[in-house]
């Protein structure tokens, strides 16, 4: 904030005022608490919330001062993203007795969203000196951030970008005064003046003092009357570098903004040296020979406007590829090697000068060479003799080629509309795009089909066989997509393994759904990377305009969210946009926030189901399942709230207190029943990655406790042992030293790799019920559950089937040689009481 707004305290006294004037001057105060348009607060020493005005509890995405309050416990802790930034606010409220624009990053404390905030505080002491309290002001600069971060990355890209770029790129601000300041000056100065761009930056004069003196009286008022014009400048004029060097300069600018007297003009200057030696001496001499032979790269030409004959020279031959020799031709018949959408505008220009209306003919356009390929020039021209009626008879003139300077304009072009790996539109070009479309379809009267298509497992396969080899997956994935739709449709990457489709003007709208299964089934074919197959499958959303949205964003947004429902019910499927997508999507957020007050509401509870030891039937295990108990919606199932606890970071606590729980009930089971009892519990990979902390926590539990290691199992999923961000191999080798055993959940469904087991010190291998469910004599099922039993014994592991049911898949399995066995046969999760009971019962 530019100014401290801070609450003072009004004291009185009995001498100062009556209890009347106290009671009006607290009402005033309040109602400028309350109606302050920014955030305002107080908060204890010890970080509790005292009190909120309303646009710190909007801030915070309460409805009231008294939701806030409860919520809030330590606002150092739940407030701040980096919880030090109280301590360093304390700190400089003690040093200097204020703090004014304190910059942090907090939470939104309702919903989790990470926000930029601006702070002025002051501390409110007693007698003694000691605070009461902190009161102070709060203000969201999110935008602020965000967009000064986004100039950052911008300015940054776009110096890359014009480093390539041939010649100087700049901006410069033009005061009312006459001032100069340059905003921007790219890295070609380098080569043309010898200085760097942070010179010219902080001294805008340097490049005016390096303009040969010569020159000086002509530029000045030509620059000053385009200036203040506000007009573009086209200028040709001489530099002296700081090592006596002479350099001809090419400067071409347009004023682009004004404001207040001030305007902002961008341009360009380039190294034009040759060409201006060759174009004085084309117009110093008459010889075009010597003038051929003194040119420094570019094609002459001479045009006997009389005859249309046109000689060119030995370097203009070269230049399309017609051999190193002079040659002559007429003039229409060289004019046809232009290109057809440059033609007409070069005859334009030409005719321009030949008529007098322009002191020079200066054009750029692509000629025809002689393999057939194009070239961009620059031609530049002029009238030198004319008959006695002033009409023009000989023209000369330089062809320069500019190719690359054009290809450079087309990179930079590519790189900000397109993907630079698949070469698709990007989510810029995409919009652009879509704009068109919805255009087009509504002048059709037709509909619009947008499809978000997202590759399933496409980062194990990364992780798996390398980044090079994922680029090469994605580049045939975005082959194949193309090859399922129509030339007019778009298809357009945003990154990473997202795609989007448009299917313009269609007649049927059922046709989205049919093209989308098609753009499934060919994902679902394998992808040759080298020697090695690897298979992805898809999942996609689509939603139709304008029967869902007639916005660009709500058609994103309701997309995405066809999208999620088809990755929610097991991806490779085609999920379409219903009203009531929006509504779950709303449900979703709404238990977000009911999570974070299920924990300590005691809304949790865990139910424990028996796993079998099949060759005596002794129970001596247990699977540690969580339960929700709403308090409106009733019993809410782990499928619905374990994902949005881990988009959320709740599944870090909820899994601290799963565990703690497991470990309290192993202690008691081990004393009363088994001493070798032991407990598994589900250990997420969100907890691997953002609850690092969690598992110190958890040795230390077990130390209170008096529990050994191996009094505990976790398991965990195959895709996070594919996943090397993760750290796996060094917290597994820190379960290993603790004694703390780990379990492979749901085997053989993942993107499995035999290395891992190996690589791993894995415990136990879990044959996923899918495997099970269909278990019958001699079934392929039975086949896979004998090869990975084997396997695992042969790796030193046990086995636990999951999901057994009927007498029949449990005499298989014991067959089979399997170790353990959990399931319905055995017993639904249970409370623990009544698990109490099932083991009393044996």
């Amino acid at each position: 904030m530019a100014h401290d707004q801070s609450l003072p305290i009004v004291p009185l006294t009995p001498a100062q005022a009556t209890a009347a004037d106290a009671q009006r001057i607290w009402s005033d105060f309040n109602s400028l608490f309350e109606f302050l348009p920014i955030g305002a607060y107080r908060s204890s020493p010890d970080g509790q919330q005292l009190r909120a005005n309303q646009a710190l509890v909007r801030l915070n995405g309460y409805s009231t001062e008294a939701e806030l309050l409860t919520a809030v416990g330590d606002i150092g802790r739940e407030w701040y993203v980096d919880p030090r930034r109280r301590e360093q606010f304390i700190r400089s409220i003690e040093r200097d007795g204020h703090v004014s624009g304190f910059v942090a990053e907090v939470r939104r404390h309702a919903t989790g969203e990470r926000i930029w905030i601006s702070e002025n505080a002051h501390a409110v002491r007693d007698a003694d000196g000691r605070v009461v309290f902190y009161e102070g002001t709060v203000e969201e600069i999110t935008d602020r951030v965000n967009a000064a971060e986004s100039v950052r990355r911008s300015e940054e890209d776009f110096r890359r970008l014009t480093s390539q770029v041939p010649g100087v790129l700049y901006r410069l601000r033009v005061a009312a005064d006459g001032r100069l300041r340059y905003d921007f000056v790219s890295d070609g100065v380098r080569g043309l003046f010898g200085l760097t761009p942070e010179q010219v930056l902080a001294d805008a004069a340097a490049l005016l003092r390096m303009r040969h003196r010569g020159d000086m009286r002509r530029l000045g008022p030509q620059m000053k009357a385009a200036y203040d014009a506000g007009e573009p400048l086209d200028l040709v004029f001489r530099i002296v570098l700081a090592d006596g060097t002479r350099k001809w300069v090419h400067l071409n600018s347009s004023a682009v903004e004004r404001t207040d007297g001030e305007s902002v003009r961008v341009g360009v200057m380039f190294d034009v040296s040759a060409r201006t030696e060759a174009e004085a001496a084309l117009r110093e001499r008459d010889n075009l020979w010597k003038l051929a032979l003194e040119s420094t790269g570019d094609g002459l030409w001479d045009w006997d406007i009389a005859t249309g004959v046109e000689s060119f020279s030995q370097r203009f031959s070269e230049m399309y590829g017609f051999g190193g020799h002079d040659f002559t031709v007429e003039a229409a018949q060289f004019d046809q090697r232009t290109h057809p959408d440059d033609l007409e505008q070069m005859l334009r220009d030409r005719q321009a000068h030949l008529d007098g209306h322009t002191p020079a003919y200066v054009n750029e356009h692509r000629v025809r060479c002689r393999d057939g390929s194009w070239k961009w020039i620059l031609a530049r021209g002029m009238v030198i003799e004319r008959d006695a009626l002033g009409r023009p008879t000989r023209m000369i003139g330089t062809h320069t080629d500019i190719s690359e300077r054009k290809m450079s304009e087309a990179l930079i072009w590519q790189q900000a509309n397109f993907d630079s790996l698949t070469g698709l539109p990007n989510r810029r070009m995409l919009r652009d795009r879509l704009e068109q479309h919805i255009k087009k379809t509504d002048r059709a009267a037709l509909q619009l089909a947008l499809l978000f298509i997202d590759l399933d497992h496409f980062k194990q396969v990364n992780d798996s066989v390398g980044h090079e080899m994922g680029d090469q997956l994605l580049v045939q994935a975005a082959e194949r997509i193309r090859g399922c739709v129509r030339g007019v449709d778009t298809v357009a990457r945003l990154g990473g393994d997202e795609f989007t489709v448009v299917l313009s003007e269609l007649t049927d709208p059922e046709r989205a759904g049919q093209i989308a299964q098609k753009i499934v089934q060919s994902l679902s074919e394998g992808f040759r990377l080298g020697s090695e197959m690897a298979f992805v499958s898809a999942s996609i959303g689509i939603t139709l305009y304008p029967d869902d949205a007639t916005e660009i964003d709500e058609l994103f947004k309701h997309a995405d969210q066809a999208l999620y429902v088809a990755k929610e019910r097991g991806r490779n499927r085609v999920s379409h946009f219903t009203p009531s997508l929006e509504a779950a999507a709303q449900t979703r957020r709404i238990l977000a926030n009911d999570l974070r007050v299920a924990l300590q509401g005691e809304q949790f509870s865990v139910a424990y189901q028996p796993i079998v030891e099949m060759a005596s039937g002794r129970i001596f295990k247990a699977e540690a399942l969580i339960r929700w108990q709403h308090p409106l919606r009733g019993a809410i199932g782990p499928a619905d709230f374990i994902p949005i606890a881990e988009s959320t970071g709740l599944i870090v606590d909820i899994g601290d207190w799963v565990f703690r729980q497991a470990a309290e009930q192993a202690v008691r089971w081990r004393a009363e029943f088994d001493a070798g009892f032991q407990i598994s519990v589900n250990k997420s990979p969100v907890q691997f990655v953002h609850g690092r902390g969690s598992q110190q926590r958890w040795f230390e539990l077990l130390r209170e406790l008096g529990l050994p290691g191996q009094s505990l199992v976790l398991e965990i999923t195959e895709g996070l042992l594919l996943d090397p961000a993760s750290g796996i191999n060094e917290q597994l080798l820190e379960l290993s030293r603790a004694g703390v055993g780990v379990s492979l959940d749901d085997f053989g469904t993942g993107f499995s790799s035999l290395s891992y087991l190996q690589r791993y010190d894995i415990d136990y291998l879990k044959i996923d019920k899918s495997f099970v469910f269909h278990l019958s004599a001699g079934s392929k099922n039975l086949a896979l559950c004998k090869a990975i039993i084997v396997m695992a014994h042969e790796l030193d592991m046990k086995v636990i089937a999951e999901g057994v049911e009927t007498a029949e898949q449990r005499d298989l399995l014991a067959a089979a040689g399997c170790d353990f066995a959990q399931g319905f046969l055995y017993s639904r999760p249970v409370p623990a009481a009544e698990f109490e009971r099932l083991l009393r019962g044996r």
